[in-house]
């Protein structure tokens, strides 16, 4: 667990609580607009997720930490910060609508980040579609800084997006993850970001 000035960072549960919270967050349109899937249906779909993509990732340091984002007040999920254990070390995060332009997502990816840091990780990327500037921001304000751009026909939502792939580095190294640029043929470094 993490705490910060107002919020605690745990694992999310497989309890009725967490399992409609998760709900909450990942069936609103707006919220899934720049989420690789598409906005939950039902409690029960927000249960296959926690199963498929959750308990896999919940805070272990070998396959990646899925944090939820809680007021320490209540101590019921508003959002999420997770961290893939894969070479991408790919970060991401989400929160409800209700809480946009509160600071919440970026006092939660920070802590995370200094976790990540202090567990000895060398670098997180984080990526985000070219028509989400808001979510660039974040990561800028995280200390992330850009590296390159990529196109990916996205799945399953089955449409082409032009992503920006930032990056932090917590060692001396520097070397920029050059996955995606292998990965998709069409890539480039913009001269001009927002």
């Amino acid at each position: 667990m993490i705490e910060t000035k107002r919020l605690i960072l745990r694992a999310f549960e497989a309890t009725e609580k967490d399992i409609a919270a998760l709900y909450e967050i990942l069936a609103d349109e707006e919220v899934n607009t720049y989420l690789p899937w598409f906005p939950l249906k039902s409690q029960k779909e927000a249960l296959d997720f926690y199963q498929e993509r959750i308990a896999k990732r919940n805070c272990s340091n070998e396959t990646g930490f899925y944090f939820a984002i809680c007021f320490k007040k209540e101590n019921r999920p508003i959002g999420y910060v997770t961290v893939s254990g894969e070479g991408n070390h790919d970060f991401g995060y989400g929160v409800r609508k209700d809480f946009w332009n509160q600071g919440v997502t970026t006092e939660a990816a920070a802590a995370v980040i200094d976790f990540l840091r202090n567990q000895g990780w060398s670098y997180i990327t984080a990526t985000h579609d070219i028509n989400n500037p808001a979510s660039g921001a974040v990561m800028k304000k995280l200390g992330l800084t850009y590296r390159y751009s990529y196109k990916e026909q996205w799945q399953p939502k089955n449409k082409q997006v032009t992503f920006r792939m930032y990056q932090l580095d917590f060692d001396e190294k520097n070397d920029t993850y050059q996955g995606y640029w292998e990965q998709y043929p069409e890539h480039f470094i913009e001269k001009e970001i927002e």
